[in-house]
């Protein structure tokens, strides 16, 4: 199905800016009436019919942002919602959340039935299952300016801002070998999310740089709960030759892997090391308390709140991807003893 025509299409065809067609369609004073009169007649030719959105879009009269997030209940994403909220109310913009459960079909039956004339742009984070671009490049068509954060789609031309995936992988498997560990296992997110193929590259880099030969059978694919953090752990332990430690894809699945560690007897730390990521709350209320890659997610929810408003100031505004370093933070769970 093609994407209906936006005002993007008749900038595009007469050369001229986005918000200048806007403009034209509003009659503003400052539209140049040759001008305006050469975006109506090819909007007449064209079908095309302004609507309260694209006047919204150009004049960012609604003071709206949305945000699609995938959960409410997770930290990370109440963090980074407290990120974008600073921003939006030094900026005088509203928030309005909108949320997913995770679930591509939601999220597309969202989007399409979004009232998008109250909204001057979209923050969006992607559900795991989410496949295609279609639903977001149809709003984009339209003119809305939408950023990416965290989960972010691939092969789409939209600003995106995110955190250093890689190197924080990098790092936490890199510590796991400093500590003395070998055979390190990786319990990570979907297989087709951007970050998590990310995660997975910075961990085999660590392998490779250390000279220790890659084991599929330690790689595990599944969700982000605690309850297939542990599934996965019984999988590995479950092998003739289980890993002595575990690099989890995010803290809830860390903790769902130190909770099966110690139901099988086995001690944290001194038998099989656990890392995380993202520095859950739990992460200290665990025992042993958990190492982990702290995710800047303040700062995420901010810098991509400050990028979507220069966006819908200037709907020109080049597309940027902004990508944010984590922390090493050790703790009990990493810890083995010497000698």
């Amino acid at each position: 199905m093609k994407n209906p025509l936006g005002i993007k299409d008749i900038a595009r065809m007469l050369q001229i800016s986005v918000s200048t067609v806007s403009r034209a369609f509003r009659d503003t004073h400052d539209v140049n009436p040759e001008t305006r009169k050469k975006v109506l007649a090819l909007a007449k030719k064209l079908n095309f019919k302004p609507n309260k959105n694209a006047s919204a879009l150009a004049s960012g009269s609604t003071k709206n942002i949305g945000v699609i997030i995938p959960f409410i209940t997770n930290y990370y994403f109440s963090m980074v919602i407290s990120g974008i909220q600073e921003e939006a109310y030094e900026r005088d913009y509203n928030v309005i959340l909108y949320v997913t459960n995770d679930n591509v079909a939601r999220e597309k039956t969202l989007l399409e039935n979004l009232s998008t004339s109250s909204l001057d742009g979209l923050l969006i984070s992607i559900s795991s299952d989410s496949s295609t671009n279609e639903h977001f490049e149809q709003l984009m068509a339209r003119g809305m300016p939408i950023v990416f954060f965290d989960r972010v789609p691939r092969n789409i031309h939209a600003s995106k801002v995110v955190q250093d995936d890689f190197a924080g992988a990098m790092q936490a498997t890199e510590y796991l070998i400093q500590q003395g560990y070998r055979r390190i296992a990786h319990i990570a997110g979907p297989e087709n999310l951007q970050f998590t193929q990310q995660r997975l590259s910075g961990y085999l880099k660590a392998l490779e740089q250390h000279d220790i030969p890659v084991d599929k059978q330690l790689i595990v694919f599944s969700g982000f709960s605690q309850g297939q953090g542990s599934t996965d752990t019984q999988q590995l332990l479950a092998l003739p030759d289980p890993p002595d430690a575990i690099f989890a894809a995010n803290d809830r699945k860390a903790v769902g892997a130190i909770l099966t560690i110690k139901q099988r007897g086995l001690r944290v730390g001194r038998d099989i090391g656990v890392i995380g990521f993202t520095n859950d709350p739990i992460a200290v209320v665990v025992e042993p308390n958990l190492s982990t890659i702290e995710e800047p997610a303040m700062e995420i929810g901010r810098k991509s709140c400050a990028l979507l408003i220069r966006h819908i100031k200037n709907l020109d505004f080049e597309v940027q991807d902004i990508i944010l370093p984590g922390k090493l933070i050790q703790r009990d769970s990493t810890k083995r003893p010497r000698g």
